[in-house]
């Protein structure tokens, strides 16, 4: 299995509606794309004052390395980034494998 973590620094101007579609784009991605185990959605709320401005997480499991693999250049993946780009003003992406 491999995961695959997103940190996500918002617009100031992004707006609840985006932000909701984007979850619920990322939610929807494990029934559209094989090999896509599992989506979480968080938001911060550490009392540890330690993440950098980076507010939201996104956590996904894939199958393997060839899952992996097949969502990078997959059409439902572009898609997603239509609307999550426009709302980004930092992102860290973070691979690992178990």
């Amino acid at each position: 299995m491999i995961r695959h973590i997103l940190l996500i620094e918002l617009n100031p101007e992004a707006s609840h509606e985006q932000v909701d579609a984007v979850r619920l784009a990322f939610e929807q991605i494990p029934g559209m794309i094989e090999g896509v185990t599992d989506v979480e959605w968080g938001v911060n709320d550490s009392p540890e004052g330690r993440n950098q401005a980076f507010t939201h997480c996104v956590l996904m499991t894939f199958e393997d390395e060839a899952a992996r693999q097949a969502y990078l250049p997959h059409p439902k993946h572009d898609a997603l980034k239509v609307i999550f780009r426009p709302i980004i003003k930092n992102l860290i992406v973070f691979d690992y494998s178990l």
